[in-house]
């Protein structure tokens, strides 16, 4: 009996350690499968849609002190219920004050382990989607007029999908056409994004973690459409050249790669939401030349061409 007892005692001690492990494990296999599907069912969706931009009213003007306000907005649920429902099987639509009757926490843990409140508009999202700035010099001096890259603070709408997902939208009805990149200094990554996904795997469950049941897919330009999905998974300090970044990536996960220059832009707009993510100048995967490939620069917003030679930061993704 004692044999019997001290046996039972070391498989409860056994279980309790690995039992929590490989539940993670079975969990994080189960969310990698839903999101794969999520964005396999979203991309069919979206390629039925003959355009993206120009749903519903936006309507700015000035408040008391002159600064730019929304007056009238129903961008984002028009989106969803004359765009998207048409093409994708939705159980359920929610307004901007009522995104948590969809599933959609009010809170969630970003991947810094901070608590933070769900975004419910666009610029909340995002200050850069209205940003204002100057041209540097080589002797880092401000010169030329003061630019404006404004979009309007849409709020934010939600629906649930036919498979239980709860999804929050925040939406763009002026984005633009693709990229086109020679320079060192060209465009921007804020009027290209169409419609921008936050995406719950189980709904009102827990652990409302992004990287784990919560993540962010993002829809670019308006026609010809590229829908990504990155999921963060490594920020590097250290800075490389374009040809070695990749490398730097595959030498800390084989999973783990350089985001092209699409999934860049999704990491941009989401940055506040993941958490996790700092610094300027970042390598993308994609080439503008033999010799230069595009960056992306988390505090402007800005896509650039650089030289392959130069050293910049690497944020390495999964899909």
């Amino acid at each position: 009996m004692a044999e019997i007892l001290l046996s039972l005692t070391i498989i409860g001690v056994v279980a309790a350690i690995t039992l929590p492990s490989l539940t993670g494990n079975i969990n994080e296999r189960t969310w990698n499968t839903q999101r794969k599907a999520l964005y396999a069912r979203m991309s069919q969706a979206i390629a039925l849609m003959p355009a993206l931009n120009g749903y519903g009213t936006v309507t700015e003007g000035t408040d008391a002190s002159g600064s730019t306000i929304v007056t009238e907005d129903n961008a984002a649920e028009t989106f969803v219920t004359s765009g998207l429902a048409k093409v994708l099987k939705i159980n359920n639509i929610c307004s901007s004050g009522h995104t948590e009757d969809c599933g959609v926490p009010n809170q969630y843990t970003d991947m810094s382990g901070s608590k933070k409140d769900t975004p419910k508009s666009l610029h909340e999202l995002n200050s850069f989607f209205n940003i204002s700035f100057q041209e540097v010099n080589a002797a880092g001096s401000l010169v030329g007029p003061v630019k404006t890259n404004h979009q309007a603070d849409t709020k934010a709408a939600a629906f649930e999908t036919a498979n239980g997902e709860s999804i929050l939208v925040f939406y763009n009805p002026y984005c633009q056409s693709d990229l086109q990149i020679e320079d060192a200094r060209d465009d921007f990554a804020q009027t290209k994004m169409c419609a921008n996904l936050i995406y719950d795997l189980n709904g009102s469950k827990g652990p409302n973690t992004m990287g784990k049941d919560i993540g962010v897919m993002s829809v670019i330009y308006p026609s010809d459409s590229v829908v990504v999905a990155p999921v963060p998974i490594y920020s590097i300090s250290d800075t490389f050249e374009q040809k070695d970044a990749s490398n730097a990536c595959k030498n800390k996960d084989n999973e783990a790669r350089l985001p092209n220059i699409e999934e860049g832009m999704a990491l941009m707009y989401n940055q506040s939401f993941i958490g996790s993510i700092s610094g300027s100048h970042y390598w993308s995967s994609t080439l503008t030349s033999s010799n230069k490939a595009k960056t992306f620069h988390f505090g402007l917003g800005r896509i650039y061409s650089h030289d392959r030679s130069k050293e910049y930061r690497v944020q390495c993704v999964k899909r």
